[in-house]
Formats: C-alpha cells, structure tokens, sequence
C-alpha cells in the first residue's frame, strides 16, 4: 500500500487501440452536474473525458464520495493490442482537503510541543493528524479497489451487438 494517495499500473490488452478507447468511451458519459438534463442512464459506468489516445474518468456513484479516484488513463498501441497505463488520483480538491487539515494539526501539535510546552494537547493533535491522514488513505486505497475491478471489467467486455 503506497502512503500517498496516488497509485498507477499498467494494463496490456489484446484489443486495439480504438477498441479499447471505444469501450471506454461507449460506459463514459461527459456530465455536466448544474444541468440535470445530462444525468446519467444505467449503461453508464464512468463520467468523464475520453480522448483520442487518453481519458480521464471516475466511477459514476449515487451520493457523494470525497475519496472516489479520478483514473487518468493513455493508451498506446502495439503490434498485437494496446497498453493502457493509468493513474488513481485523488480529486485536487479532496487532496487539499486532506494536506490542509493534515498540516493545521501538525502545526497545532508543534505549537503545543514547543511554545506551550503542552505534551497532552501536542500528543492529541499529533494523534489526530496522523489518523487524519490514514483513514484517508484506507478510504482511498478502498475506493480505488472498487474503480480499478469495474475498469478492468469495462476493458475486458465483449461488445454484443
């Protein structure tokens, strides 16, 4: 398990290029959330972008979720498929979130081991950063289990038509 929350692999696929990119694209749907007329239907796995060469998605989910990763995803093509190499990120707004608060209580513990030579209150703060930062990464970590099983689902489909 990394300790930051980013994590990347690489996927190797028998499909082409455009096939992998029209998978992708065929689950993805660009939503615009202040307009409910772009809502999504049942067939769609992932809002996002998709790209001629690459895409930057996230699972679709019913409520809200701030550890859900946007997977930021290039595809290259090769003789005999295509490698797809991918990024699970936290959104920039969820990792400020997460620093910011992180970082007020190891100064707030700093302040307290320091100038107020306060070991109780130092030791809370210092206790509540670091579980700041590891329920975020468990909650992360979890999410991205969830989003990377439904994309290598996606990738593995078999259009039917």
């Amino acid at each position: 398990m990394n300790f930051i929350p980013f994590q990347s692999e690489t996927l190797v696929s028998a499909l082409s290029k455009e096939e992998v990119m029209e998978h992708i694209s065929k689950k993805t749907l660009e939503v615009n959330f202040l307009d409910k007329r772009t809502e999504s239907s049942k067939n769609v796995a992932f809002n996002g972008i998709v790209g001629k060469n690459s895409f930057r998605i996230s699972r679709v989910i019913n409520r809200s979720n701030t550890f859900l990763p946007l997977i930021l995803g290039e595809v290259e093509d090769t003789a005999r498929g295509s490698i797809l190499f991918l990024e699970y990120k936290l959104f920039p707004g969820a990792l400020f979130f997460v620093v910011f608060w992180s970082i007020i209580l190891l100064a707030f513990s700093a302040f307290f081991f320091g100038l107020a030579q306060n070991i109780i209150n130092g030791s809370i703060c210092l206790v509540m950063a670091i579980l700041n930062y590891a329920l975020a990464l468990f909650f992360f970590h979890r999410q991205v289990k969830i989003s990377r099983k439904e994309f290598h689902q996606l990738i593995n489909l078999q259009i039917k038509d």
